[in-house]
């Protein structure tokens, strides 16, 4: 568990020390002692889940830093101790949001010491109602989020199951659309880790040049623009799990340095020489053959042995068979609730239809096929015309798709029919065949042309 986290801000050295000394006496307390109301809000970044401030302070008024502080996070608790005995004083700062407002004298460790055990179990409290709430609604049962009873699905929830009881890093491949990152928040939000944050960062979308700032973070002035200090991802997750997608797209000089921060379990921002721990589990993911990357040269092969660890394939939807149409309609169904509609029913037409094609783009790109033959549709069923079929690979009839000669040749002859429009006469000219096989192939609805 993490330690409770105490800020102390007091310019008298020693009775600040003293407050901390007698604070750190239990163990579960983490405790920061600061002299100065800037040095404080330089590092409301390490979330402290409760701060002690002196009313006079040298830099700013107890109440400007009580201010100050909610502004940034309006939940943290916080202790006002001061030498003024105005009692005016003390119910304007507890109006402003203090928590609690002392005297400075023999008896304020004593008192900080009661006032921060209270705060510190009702905030184990709100964890443990929490927890609670989780169970009572199961908001993340993957086996209710990935669809599917293929076995290829079956084998992906086998080793969900086993990334969920242990820390071992995963790593996922697939191809685009196939549902990598669903995979990741599966095995976060039920692993024990889940009441800490998930942090996605796609390495693809980030621009090379600014992904080290984005990762590791950085010191105020470590660049022109850098007005503030800003917390980098590996630090956001820490406690929960980092999830890097597309890891195949960094370049191989940030690859040593997640290598680094990997192997010695610490990252530095930069602009500064401070050594931060971490403690996040790594999931990665990638469309790409890692292995075949290593070979060529592009991907570090002890940074892939570093994040390899359990690792996750995901089926293309063409391999998964009748998830197809479970998938269906569940998109359906979420498409009719989403937009207040009732129920809408796929006919066995459209199912046909939905089975027959090789979907390039996978589970997302069904969803897209779905939500559009919903709107086309007439509300309550979905025929074979609703569906559209708007696919970004070229026309290539040969794909990795094992199919017979009579399915290759359907396929061609689909092709050339929507390319021309439905103008049998045109098609059978182009292809060399007569049309009469053509039309003879739509009466026997093996040839699907809409």
């Amino acid at each position: 568990m993490n330690p409770f986290r105490i800020f102390i801000v007091e310019d008298d050295t020693w009775f600040g020390n003293l407050l901390k000394h007698h604070l750190s006496l239990n163990p579960d307390y983490e405790v920061f002692l600061f002299t100065n109301a800037k040095d404080c809000l330089d590092n409301l970044f390490k979330k402290p889940d409760v701060i002690s401030i002196d009313h006079g302070l040298p830099d700013i008024t107890g109440d400007k830093l009580l201010a100050k502080i909610k502004s940034v996070n309006k939940n943290i608790p916080v202790i006002v101790i001061s030498g003024q005995e105005d009692i005016s004083v003390a119910l304007d700062l507890l109006k402003a949001g203090a928590t609690d407002y002392f005297i400075k004298n023999d008896h304020t460790k004593e008192l900080l010491w009661n006032s921060i055990l209270k705060i510190s179990e009702n905030s184990k409290l709100k964890d443990e109602v929490e927890d609670l709430k989780e169970q009572l609604e199961q908001k993340f049962n993957f086996e209710k989020t990935i669809l599917g009873q293929s076995d290829a699905i079956k084998k992906t929830f086998v080793l969900v199951e086993k990334a969920v009881r242990s820390t071992i890093n995963v790593s996922i491949t697939g191809q685009t659309g196939t549902g990598k990152e669903v995979i990741a928040k599966a095995i976060h939000y039920n692993s024990e880790r889940k009441k800490k944050p998930f942090v996605a960062v796609n390495m693809a979308a980030i621009p090379s040049e600014l992904m080290e700032s984005e990762l590791f973070g950085y010191e105020k002035g470590a660049f022109t623009g850098a007005a503030v200090r800003k917390m980098g991802k590996f630090e956001e997750a820490n406690g929960g799990t980092l999830f890097l997608d597309e890891i195949a797209e960094l370049d191989l000089n940030l690859q040593s340095k997640i290598l680094r921060a990997l192997q010695e379990r610490e990252i530095v921002r930069l602009g500064s020489n401070e050594r931060i721990k971490f403690n996040a589990r790594l999931i990665t993911a990638t469309h790409k053959n890692l292995t075949e990357e290593v070979r060529k040269g592009t991907f570090r092969e002890d940074l892939f042995y570093r994040i390899i660890g359990l690792p996750i394939e995901l089926a293309p939807l063409r391999e998964r068979g009748n998830d197809i149409l479970i998938l269906s309609r569940y998109f359906a169904d979420q498409f009719a609730k989403e937009n207040n509609l009732k129920p809408i029913a796929i006919s066995g037409t459209a199912k046909e239809k939905l089975m027959k094609y090789n979907y390039p783009g996978n589970v997302r790109e069904l969803k897209s096929i779905i939500d559009l033959a919903c709107v086309m549709c007439d509300g309550k069923e979905i025929m074979a015309e609703d569906i559209t079929y708007n696919s970004l690979q070229n026309d290539s009839i040969i794909t990795c798709v094992e199919k017979s000669l009579h399915e290759y040749t359907l396929d061609i002859i689909a092709l050339f029919m929507k390319k021309y429009n439905g103008d049998v006469l045109e098609v059978a000219r182009k292809l060399g065949v007569g049309k009469s096989t053509i039309y003879n192939l739509i009466k026997k609805k093996e040839l699907v042309t809409n």
